[in-house]
């Protein structure tokens, strides 16, 4: 084989480079920078694998079925109630039978849920999901089914078809676009970014910003003093096949440093983060990691799209968190809220929460989707080593003020030993390209998914249709907030003696509901303390208040809210 085509088949050049300590791979062909240049949008997708395959019961948890949930797995099962850690309940809204409730070290999670930041699809899969990582992994990244073998992934078409690629390395980079489409955060090559006839190349630079810069000013030039350090041959036998060869390998170290050289100045531009990440887990998760390996991941991407107000024009990131094999020990003997897989919940709602308000300090939230991926589900039942074996279909949760706030699908049926696929990964793949990064649906149907999916035919005779996760527009979530979270018109008004006020709150928290006068000074309490998730109506006594007219204030997690009262004595 060619030595060329052996690079292009390896899809490496050089070796990974890193800033700030996180390894990354970029893409580098021309066209991508041509199609970030003209692209009509800003959108960026962020891509966040779960390595291993996800336990979707215990992050996802049935509430109608909860007593068949915990018979299935009682040593891993999270407590509903009488525990100081127990299962948070999501939506109150929901119907019965769609009730979930989260882990409860995902208070970030549900955090942004109550601020209409995050989708959850119940029961994602793909038809006769075998369990297997490899294969399950590059189903995933290909954007095929289990019968498909494509050499190519999901992104990597729908770039390559978006606009006719150019000669790589001649042509890249250029003046006009300086910045690689889509960067990788490890050190692995994923197949979800491959081309057809193409994959993309890497190179590698250091541990950090200052090693990096310092490497680059290290390396060997092009000088031509006969023979060049590196093995190039004298200009002279620049045609030969050996030289050809040569000048294409170099080239992509070439390359290499300038993306390196880009990306490190980017960096350096943009401000730290004004919002503190977490760093640990805070609780014991023996196995696991204590260490939160998604903040450094999440701090650099909000950081080079930012670039003190001229950040890279990626479009596509790809970060990763493994340890989610949970065969053994996924939990703690002695607690189930704790061990390996409370760790890694917690990073993701954490870090996600942080990423979230980093985006929007920064003014960037707009822009930014990010999307969870991972192999398979695990089974519904627990085995006896405190874990879960390889199962099949399980949740996909979406963030972002792109996202179509609530929760698809309902509660899997917890009798069968795996979980049921209500949805294919595609049709939330198809719905983020198409509303997200508002591709034509020709292109959707015809040159990613050629041709056999959205419009072909299921195993029911139907067609698979775009699940609604994204958003076309970035629209106000008014509405889904004030559905959760409301104060009511209190009844009688006018009052007397007494007023009966309703409200709403989503989430389990402190209430201060005040009677104050019209100037805004606070009277009296009416009622505070801890209070419930749901609808409640609180009977004020008004008892000695003169006649006149009065303010009712409500201060309860995400509501405050404040409504006039009229008192006739």
């Amino acid at each position: 084989m060619k030595r060329r085509n052996f690079l292009r088949n390896l899809g490496l050049a050089s070796v990974p480079f890193t800033i700030g300590g996180i390894p990354m791979k970029v893409m580098a062909r021309d066209h991508f920078t041509r199609l970030a240049t003209m692209s009509t949008n800003d959108r960026v997708l962020v891509i966040l694998q779960m390595h291993g395959g996800n336990d979707g019961l215990n992050t996802i948890i049935p509430i109608e079925q909860y007593d068949q949930y915990y018979s299935r797995r009682a040593n891993i099962a999270i407590p509903k109630a009488n525990s100081v850690r127990r299962l948070i309940e999501l939506d109150s809204t929901l119907p019965s039978a769609d009730q979930v409730g989260l882990h409860p070290d995902m208070t970030g999670v549900k955090e942004l849920y109550d601020r209409g930041r995050v989708s959850i699809v119940q029961g994602v899969s793909y038809k006769n999901n075998n369990g297997s990582h490899f294969r399950g992994r590059d189903i995933w990244f290909m954007g095929g089914g289990f019968e498909d073998y494509y050499s190519s992934g999901w992104i990597g078409r729908y770039l390559q078809q978006e606009f006719a690629p150019l000669t790589y390395p001649d042509d890249f980079p250029n003046s006009e676009m300086l910045d690689p489409l889509a960067i990788e955060l490890g050190s692995d090559v994923s197949l979800i970014f491959h081309q057809q006839g193409n994959i993309p190349t890497s190179i590698s630079i250091g541990n950090n910003p200052e090693r990096f810069a310092n490497l680059i000013e290290q390396l060997e030039g092009f000088d031509d003093q006969g023979i060049d350090p590196r093995g190039k041959p004298p200009v002279a036998l620049d045609q030969s096949p050996y030289g050809k060869e040569m000048n294409w390998i170099l080239g992509l170290e070439d390359k290499s440093e300038d993306y390196a050289a880009r990306l490190l100045e980017v960096y350096n531009r943009a401000s730290e983060s004004s919002v503190t990440y977490p760093e640990t887990y805070p609780f014991n998760a023996p196995g696991g990691s204590l260490r939160n390996r998604l903040t450094p991941q999440l701090q650099l991407i909000a950081r080079l799209l930012d670039g003190g107000g001229d950040g890279v024009g990626t479009k596509v990131f790809l970060i990763r968190i493994g340890g989610f094999d949970t065969h053994a020990d996924q939990v703690e003997s002695y607690d189930p809220t704790m061990g390996a897989h409370s760790a890694l919940l917690y990073h993701i709602s954490s870090a996600m929460k942080a990423f979230q308000d980093d985006l929007k300090a920064r003014g960037l939230e707009d822009r930014v989707l990010t999307l969870t991926t991972s192999e398979f589900g695990r089974r519904v039942a627990s085995n006896g080593s405190f874990g879960t074996d390889h199962g099949t279909g399980a949740p996909v949760l979406l963030f972002g003020r792109g996202v179509n706030p609530g929760v698809i699908g309902t509660n899997p049926d917890m009798t069968r030993n795996n979980v049921a696929m209500q949805y294919d990964y595609r049709q939330i793949y198809s719905n983020i390209l198409l509303n997200w990064m508002q591709v034509d649906r020709d292109v959707v149907i015809n040159d990613i998914f050629f041709g056999n999916f959205i419009d072909g035919p299921n195993e029911d005779g139907g067609n698979y249709e775009p699940v609604p996760v994204a958003l076309t527009e970035v629209v106000s979530v008014e509405d889904f907030v004030t559905n959760r979270f409301h104060l009511g018109d209190c009844y009688p008004n006018p009052a007397k003696s007494k007023t009966t006020i309703p409200f709403r709150i989503n989430t389990n928290t402190e209430v201060a509901l005040d009677l104050l006068d019209i100037s805004g000074r606070k009277l009296k309490s009416i009622k505070s303390g801890l209070m419930t998730a749901g609808d409640h109506t609180v009977e004020a006594d008004l008892s000695g208040v003169p006649s006149g007219t009065y303010l009712y204030s409500i201060k309860a997690g995400l509501l405050n809210e404040t409504k006039k009262l009229i008192v006739r004595n």
